[in-house]
């Protein structure tokens, strides 16, 4: 049983290390697990923090208030995505490590607003559209990886 988890562990490693000295492929899929694991980091406290928040019983959000926070995550996360590019084309970071920086960066893009739709449990249409936008953002993310890859390197 052991071997099992040590065997999950080295494969997360190694497709982790491809990210950084593998093929164009290798590296694609190594930045995508990182996007995946980073994403989980900072999203997944927040639906216990959230359900712990519905015990409140909050009072359901008006429409404009929903606007106003998807309009927000939008802001977020488009700023954070530009961030992600920066990264990618830093000639401050050493060549092999621009990728994988900004496939990291890149996982806040969707987190930020999947974090603000689990503070929003008790509003369904919030919640909805918070979490919509946090599937696009991640969407957006994962395609890019591979242009993030072949970013500009002098």
């Amino acid at each position: 049983m052991p071997e099992a988890g040590g065997g999950a562990w080295q494969t997360v490693t190694a497709q982790l290390t491809a990210a950084l000295r593998g093929t164009p492929a290798e590296q694609v899929r190594g930045m995508r697990l990182a996007l995946r694991l980073a994403f989980a980091v900072l999203a997944l406290p927040g639906l216990p923090l959230g359900l712990l928040y519905l015990l409140t019983r909050p009072a359901p959000l008006p429409l404009q208030t929903t606007l106003l926070l998807g309009g927000l995550a939008l802001l977020l996360g488009w700023g954070t995505l530009w961030l992600a590019r920066r990264a990618a084309a830093n000639p401050d970071i050493p060549r092999e490590q621009r990728g994988l920086t900004a496939a990291i960066q890149g996982a806040s893009a969707p987190a930020a607003a999947f974090l603000m739709g689990c503070a929003c449990l008790s509003s369904w249409p919030a919640l909805v559209l918070l979490w919509s936008i946090a599937a696009l953002l991640y969407g957006v993310v994962w395609r890019q990886i591979p242009n993030w890859v072949a970013a500009p390197r002098p």
